[in-house]
């Protein structure tokens, strides 16, 4: 697989020589593009050193008239040369331009000649990352099918402690190579995951519900249909922007979930339930908003609908994947889901661990196989967790498929 390795001009550039170690440990040939900015943090003589490639460090600089005659070209060359671009670290800059068709140095102008797959690996200050103008950009790159590594959360070069770290390169690495590969190991699957919360209205200001943000439902929603699955996606309320080639359907409350779910059953190979659905709702919420007074209140709550019990009745050859977010008792939680609820496979998971609870970007879990141990997973991104879980459904599904 030939790659290129753009360099966007971050503290995290250096990581970047890691990637490109990383990429080359996977057989893949690695042309380094560098942006000006890169190289104020890193030298190009240190990639070219470990790629044993003419680094790219701009369209014209110091150059004869024929070189510059050359360089004009040099672009279109090397897009149609290569299979993936992956740029690490994405910038703001650097996403700013590549979202909005901007093209002022080699890389950017790069970008726009290239028609093989991208994988964008962003890096900067968590306020930048959070800016609206950011978020509106890497929505555009989705759309494009482009695949974004989420950058981590801890401490920062600038000395804040949040979310901007560059991803594992590692980890970085092994998307580029599975990108690059196509690898589609789940063609032919149809996919319903939910995702998210709901929400259950007390009155037209006020709900009851939890603290699940559907990061990990739209990690595997993201993984899976990289993979070659369609996907349908019920997702409740949350903020995150919709993976690339994925159906998504918005819904509020469990009622209105377990309907979606059931709408799209027919065609489903494939269940994956990881919304965090309501447990309890209010059976008549108030038409106006309820006024606070001195007097204590109480409410009347019912039990909303079990989606995941009342999907594994009526299952049939499909594989039905449940989550159990548990603070304590987690195995045997799973392992009571899995039988009361005619599950295949319960992915368990501690959510009063720090950093893997509710809205983490990362998790540790444990796959519960019906007649198997337990497999624990070690702590990783979600969209790293979202392809293991992944690779444990696939040999599962292939052997229903073969008993039916």
């Amino acid at each position: 697989m030939r790659v290129i390795l753009g360099v966007g001009g971050g503290i995290a550039a250096y990581k970047a020589a890691e990637l490109a170690r990383a990429l080359m440990e996977r057989g893949a040939t690695v042309q380094p593009v560098m942006t000006a900015a890169a190289r104020q943090f890193i030298t190009p003589l240190t990639f070219a050193a470990l790629t044993g490639k003419k680094v790219i460090t701009d369209l014209f600089g110091d150059r004869t008239a024929d070189e510059v005659l050359a360089s004009s070209v040099e672009h279109i060359q090397v897009a149609r040369e290569n299979d993936v671009l992956v740029a690490a670290p994405a910038t703001a800059d650097l996403l700013a331009k590549f979202a909005n068709g901007l093209a002022d140095d080699f890389l950017s102008t790069l970008y726009l000649a290239f028609t093989g797959k991208v994988v964008l690996a962003p890096a900067m200050n968590t306020q930048m990352w959070l800016h609206p103008a950011t978020a509106a950009n890497i929505e555009k790159l989705r759309a494009r099918g482009h695949h974004i590594v989420p950058p981590g959360s801890g401490p920062l070069a600038c000395g804040e402690t949040g979310v901007g770290r560059l991803a594992d390169p590692a980890r970085i690495a092994d998307d580029v190579i599975r990108i690059g590969t196509g690898k589609q190991d789940f063609a032919g699957e149809t996919i319903v995951i939910t995702a998210g919360p709901t929400q259950e209205a007390i009155d037209p200001v006020r709900f009851i519900s939890n603290r699940s943000s559907g990061k990990m439902g739209y990690a595997i929603a993201e993984a899976a249909a990289a993979r070659g699955a369609q996907v349908i996606l019920v997702s409740g309320p949350v903020k995150i922007p919709p993976p690339a080639g994925v159906k998504v359907v918005q819904v509020e409350t469990a009622l209105e979930m377990k309907d979606a779910v059931f709408a799209h059953l027919e065609e489903a190979t494939i269940v994956i339930k990881s919304a965090a659905v309501a447990d309890y709702m209010v059976e008549n919420p108030a038409p106006q908003k309820m006024k606070k007074t001195a007097a204590r209140m109480s409410i009347e709550l019912s039990p909303t609908p079990d989606i995941l019990a009342e999907v594994g009745r009526v299952k049939g050859d499909r594989l039905l994947v449940g989550f159990a977010a548990e603070t304590q008792n987690m195995i045997s939680e799973a392992k009571r889901k899995m039988e009361t609820k005619n599950c295949d496979l319960v992915v368990g998971n501690l959510v009063s661990q720090h950093g893997v609870g509710f809205g983490s970007d990362d998790n540790e879990v444990t796959l519960v196989p019906r007649g198997g141990a337990p497999v624990p997973l070690p702590r990783a991104s979600k969209r790293i967790v979202a392809d293991q879980i992944l690779d444990h459904v696939l040999p599962l599904r292939l052997a229903l498929r073969s008993a039916s």
